[in-house]
């Protein structure tokens, strides 16, 4: 016998990994050029020269048993302090060693936070739709949890605060925010954030207990106009957990390197904490790759080079929005969202396919009639793109 649920998991990629790996078999065939994948989240960009020379450097001045050693399981302390420090110049916080834990990625962070806070199966998770997919496997297999879908205010993508209180009741343990937003690159305003944070102090005392904000952080540094300011959260509510990667900041996906920041004024820190340690000793994360715990402390507050990501924006957003695509402008991340022309978006995705286009259903992120398309690639792949894009438009109408 086996695990009925991991083994659904393992039979079925999500959506994004069965077109990524499509399209890997269809550039087999007609070369990887012929192929306008834009399925996947995997930075083009590549990660800074500050990188490579930190690993350069840590590989030739370190000693290669402390270098790839473990490290400990919470991060190295030096590792620790010095991204504590970057955070308290960028936030003017007071952070410290004592604040952070090191992952592998946002994923281990985020399936550790749910972990954490988990306590019975009938414990609710909320999660603001459109959404990460894999949101709802961290939480239901991975925590034991249930997840609660809440769908975004018409229009302009922030949060319908109207819709999340009627969601949040007794089993409520937080609430998942993702700005800049994947799939959308909605940044969350101020003035959402601040009537999040008032609602949510609102129902804890109403319910006696805390209702944590888990803010999912990958793209916190990817936004491209001056007037963008992206709330951080701790600074409008106590308690935040926020889950941090460098892989899209850095362009470091495979390397998997991220941490958890647990503020002080989180309600019961110590303890908080501890169940955090306690969450990633359970799912055997052991410690994150002290390689690059270390490079991360000498790259943190940098970013690659954004005005790729900014022009291929533009690029896109002028050309669809031209073609007769709905869409909201993204004002981060590297995602732009746009409506299937009134057809069902599985239906315009396959069709897409047939043009060797490939574009993500936006049901997957709990929006349906949306797409999903991912402009962290060639600007030159886009540029290809557009007639079919433009086809695909006419043919619709």
């Amino acid at each position: 016998m086996l695990n009925p649920s991991v083994l659904a998991l393992g039979q079925k990629r999500s959506t994004i990994r069965e077109l990524f790996e499509f399209g890997n078999r269809r550039a087999a065939k007609i070369g990887r050029e012929n192929v306008f994948d834009f399925s996947i989240g995997n930075p083009n960009v590549p990660a800074p020269d500050t990188v490579r020379q930190a690993i350069f450097d840590i590989l030739n001045q370190e000693d290669p048993a402390v270098t790839h050693g473990y490290t400990s399981a919470q991060g190295a302390d030096f590792v620790r302090e010095t991204i504590a420090q970057d955070l308290n110049r960028r936030f003017g916080t007071a952070y410290g060693a004592r604040n952070l834990y090191m992952t592998v990625g946002a994923a281990a962070a985020l399936s550790i936070c749910f972990k954490a806070l988990t306590v019975s199966a009938e414990d609710e998770f909320i999660v603001l739709a459109p959404y990460f997919p894999e949101y709802l496997v961290f939480i239901g297999e991975g925590a034991g949890a249930k997840p609660v879908i809440v769908p975004p205010r018409a229009g302009d993508f922030q949060i319908d605060l109207d819709a999340l209180a009627r969601a949040i009741g007794p089993h409520t343990r937080a609430v998942v925010v993702n700005s800049p937003n994947n799939p959308s690159g909605v940044v969350y305003s101020e003035e959402t954030i601040r009537g999040l944070a008032g609602l949510l102090a609102q129902k804890s005392q109403e319910f006696g207990q805390p209702i944590y904000i888990i803010s999912d952080e990958p793209y916190r540094e990817l936004v491209y106009d001056a007037d963008t300011v992206v709330p951080f959260l701790p600074q409008y509510y106590d308690n935040t957990l926020v889950c941090y990667s460098y892989s899209k900041s850095l362009s470091l996906p495979g390397e998997r390197i991220g941490y958890v920041l647990i503020p002080d004024a989180v309600q019961d820190f110590a303890d908080t904490y501890a169940a955090v340690c306690g969450a990633g000793r359970v799912l055997g994360y052991v410690n994150a790759p002290s390689l690059f715990q270390r490079v991360a402390a000498r790259c943190a507050g940098q970013t690659s080079d954004l005005s790729v990501y900014a022009k291929n924006r533009d690029l896109l957003y002028g050309a669809l929005t031209a073609y007769g695509y709905d869409c909201v402008k993204p004002q981060g991340a590297f995602y732009i969202f746009p409506q299937t022309l009134g057809m069902d978006d599985y239906a315009f995705c396959e069709k897409a396919k047939q043009y060797d286009l490939l574009v993500v259903p936006g049901t997957d992120f709990g929006a349906p009639g949306y797409m999903r398309i991912s402009y962290c690639v060639q600007t030159e792949t886009i540029e290809r793109a557009l007639p079919i894009f433009e086809r695909l438009a006419r043919e619709c109408r």
